[in-house]
């Protein structure tokens, strides 16, 4: 059960509507996000939601069955819409895009991918400055000094910044230089840095775990609803499986399974989804006629030449092409 409270509502009338909800054996949990406050009641015992929807200070009242109760769709009529301003919304409906390198290696780089994004209309630049490497050897990033670098370049050309925050200390410091904190694949299940992304009023795009679940995903995205941040992106990038001919293996079906699940939009990243460059776009254009609000994908001037994951990276010729594609693929979907 999600009850959403009306703005005004004041601690009396809150205490009755908790107390009431506690007569029916109901937990209740307060959330207090950026758009609103609610209370969530956790309980196995059917009622009648008269005998509480019209307790003063309800604003409305949903029943949803999934344990994952603000991510779900079952409550929420309009889709959340992620407004990082100057024009840039990611929405249902919309087909937002999301390109750069793995890793930000240097100005120069940051400029020609900026001038590439321009020249593309593309408005959310991707890059890492804390790279989790599986060998401690290969380049870990730049770290707060590449975002700054990054930073001062992208608000000149008028572009968002999408970049992973790997522990709970970088958050603060990342804060003023990005748009879209990513959680990525192997911080999925970092609870402690989920709760604490739950208190920022910046957006947060969660990535699947490496071997997770749907509903894995979908927990991982409520543990930041219910701590305050309700500004949330899904994405599909791939899981492990025993195949071993592509990076990861691509589960489209997720795109379309979490669209009906959850009121969040979805994004796919088929760089990590299939780990081959020659197989990027094919992948991108399926994840955008199964339904995603957005693709993030990885490009480089010279591929051959990145600090990482230059075998899944498109160069700029490539990822033109791709852009106009997937813009392409968008429209006939919508006109389906």
């Amino acid at each position: 059960m999600i009850i959403q409270l009306e703005s005004q509502v004041d601690e009396g009338q809150k205490k009755d509507i908790i107390n009431k909800i506690n007569e029916l054996k109901y937990k209740t949990t307060e959330v207090k996000t950026q758009k609103g406050d609610y209370l969530v009641g956790i309980g196995k015992k059917d009622f009648d939601i008269r005998k509480i929807g019209n307790l003063p200070g309800i604003a409305d009242i949903h029943i949803v069955s999934d344990d994952y109760k603000l991510v779900s769709r079952k409550w929420k009529v309009k889709p959340t819409a992620i407004d990082l301003g100057d024009g840039v919304v990611i929405e249902e409906g919309s087909m937002a895009i999301m390109a750069g390198p793995c890793s930000i290696e240097g100005e120069e780089q940051i400029e020609k991918t900026i001038e590439h994004l321009v020249e593309n209309g593309v408005r959310i630049m991707r890059g890492g400055v804390y790279k989790p490497r599986s060998s401690p050897y290969s380049f870990r990033g730049m770290g707060i000094d590449g975002l700054k670098l990054w930073y001062d370049a992208a608000r000149k050309a008028g572009i968002k910044i999408i970049t992973e925050v790997m522990q709970v200390s970088q958050i603060g410091e990342m804060y003023d230089y990005i748009d879209i904190y990513q959680v990525g694949a192997r911080n999925t299940q970092n609870f402690n840095l989920l709760d604490e992304l739950g208190r920022v009023d910046k957006p947060v795009m969660i990535k699947r775990g490496i071997s997770g679940t749907i509903d894995e995903l979908l927990y991982s995205a409520e543990y930041v609803f219910s701590a305050g941040n309700e500004n949330l992106l899904l994405c599909e990038r791939g899981i492990r499986t025993y195949e071993k001919a592509t990076r990861n293996t691509m589960d489209i079906n997720a795109i379309s399974i979490l669209k009906e699940k959850t009121h969040l939009p979805v994004i796919a990243d088929p760089s990590h989804g299939i780990g081959i460059r020659d197989h990027v776009d094919p992948v991108a254009l399926a994840s955008v006629m199964a339904g995603a609000d957005g693709v993030i994908f990885e490009t480089h001037e010279k591929p051959e030449e990145a600090f990482s994951d230059g075998q899944q990276t498109l160069d700029f010729s490539e990822s033109s092409r791709l852009i106009e594609k997937i813009r392409k693929v968008h429209d006939l979907r919508e006109s389906l």
